[in-house]
């Protein structure tokens, strides 16, 4: 065969052998990449010479560690459990004195209904529903998103999160998806809809609608608190012990786990396809830009998605105060739907109110656990209790609550559907109300199959 006379005809070349056979496209691009970066070292051993050379390579040193088979993998899950403890800890004051600051607020908004002479409706309406529902996701989002955003932003400024993708590439590509992915899929720690605007960076179309309909499988901030609030039940008497902190890791490795197998059967079926080409050059170390990183990171990502949850969460504030407040009979209708739910709740180890308080904390995932109590104890608006204890007396005292009970409604939160933020981003960023409906449904079903298999399992071995 004669050599092709222009690069065009090459590309052409390379189009057709891609369009006869990927798998040997793939090879043949990375054998393409491989010999490039061979002769380039070559052509840098002659030409290039270095004086006063550092006795140790410090970046190889590193990646002999952080790169490596053995070590790879488990320092990066070490590094991400720093990073939580810290986002965690660090976040628990602020949070705390940012809803004193809201609340006060809210006391201030009920005495001036007071004053003017407010019907009760409207000081229910506006100040327990509307504004109490947006200061719970403020005080509840900020603090976390403040501390974890520059985290991850400094380990990307650093140069860490390009081995986190070098590690992951393998297990991504398996799957049938995007070595970046593993990038979109850190940053949804922080908040999937963060995640799913990061999956801008992954080039192919296909590869990309994977990672954002995966994205919701890693717990987002907003359902940390729910995580680490149901982890301390199971472990009732040390809440912030190794035991909570070890079971909280697990669901987390688990999200990972369903990511890679929801991304391997979407790759096998609804986007079917060939892994495209992933060529990663490591950069080096190198020392943080810690006041820009912050800055940075605030402004464009913390601020950027509080803003959209805001917009979410108070029309949800508004939908829960009236389903909580309106009889039908002696009943709300926030009890009759709870009653409607509760034979399909059971069958997945959980309950009716369970179910409505994932239904009304569809827009932001931060209000399930305030709008559950609040069902559970008939207030009309939602209410939050003060300790792990009085969590215990009300769920599974005066509830009825198991480990099963309490092990569902975790795999649940961590499975089901994407916030309202969340599918809204995949909206905007897909274009496609198809795209946004599956990537709402395929999470509910793998949390209900989920749930359902494993309650079922209990049951018939007897451990409920």
């Amino acid at each position: 065969m004669s050599q092709p006379s222009s690069t065009s005809e090459l590309r052409d070349i390379l189009k057709e052998i891609e369009r006869i056979s990927p798998e040997v496209s793939l090879k043949f691009n990375d054998s393409i990449v491989s010999a490039i970066y061979s002769d380039a070292e070559r052509i840098t051993r002659k030409v290039v010479s270095q004086k006063g050379k550092h006795k140790v390579d410090w970046d190889k040193k590193l990646d002999d560690v952080l790169t490596s088979r053995t070590f790879g993998i488990p320092s990066m899950i070490l590094l991400l459990a720093l990073v939580f403890w810290i986002t965690v800890t660090g976040a628990n004051y602020p949070s705390a004195v940012l809803a004193t600051v809201l609340f006060w607020g809210q006391d201030r908004l009920a005495d001036l209904c007071v004053w003017l002479g407010a019907p009760s409706w409207v000081k229910g309406f506006f100040v327990e529903g509307i504004y109490r529902c947006l200061a719970w996701v403020v005080s509840v989002m900020l603090p976390p998103m403040a501390i974890f955003f520059p985290c991850f932003t400094l380990l990307e400024d650093m140069g860490y999160l390009p081995r986190v993708a070098f590690n992951l590439d393998y297990l991504f590509k398996k799957a049938g998806a995007h070595g970046k992915q593993s990038l979109t899929m850190s940053m949804g720690f922080g908040c999937n809809a963060a995640g799913v605007i990061a999956c801008r960076i992954i080039e192919s179309p296909r590869e990309r609608l994977i990672a954002m309909l995966t994205n919701n499988f890693v717990p987002c901030n907003g359902r940390f608190p729910t995580l680490i609030a149901l982890a301390g039940l199971l472990v009732l008497g040390a809440a912030g012990s190794f035991g909570a902190t070890f079971i909280v890791m697990g669901i987390v490795l688990l999200g990972i786990v369903i990511t890679l197998a929801v991304s391997r059967v979407l790759s096998a079926t609804l986007l079917k396809g060939i892994p495209s080409s992933f060529t990663l050059e490591l950069p080096p170390y190198r020392k943080p830009q810690v006041g820009r990183v912050i800055i940075r990171s605030i402004f464009d990502r913390t601020l950027f998605v509080l803003g959209r949850a805001v917009c979410v969460a108070a029309p949800a504030g508004a939908v829960t105060w009236l389903l909580a407040n309106i009889n039908v009979g002696e009943l709300s209708v926030l009890a009759h739907c709870a009653n409607w739910l509760n034979p399909f709740g059971r069958l997945l180890g959980m309950d009716g109110y369970i179910l409505m308080a994932f239904i009304l904390g569809l827009p932001a995932n931060e209000i399930v656990l305030p709008i559950l109590i609040m069902s559970y104890l008939a207030t009309g608006s939602m209410v939050e209790l003060d300790s792990i204890e009085a969590l215990h007396q009300l769920f599974v005292v005066e509830h009825g609550w198991t480990w099963l009970t309490v092990l569902c409604v975790m795999l649940f939160s961590l499975l089901h559907y994407p916030c309202g933020t969340t599918l809204w981003t995949i909206w905007r960023e897909s274009g496609s109300v198809k795209w946004t409906a599956f990537a709402a449904f395929i999470p509910l079903g793998v949390a209900c199959a989920v749930c359902f298999v494993i309650a079922l399992a209990a049951r018939q071995a007897g451990w409920v």
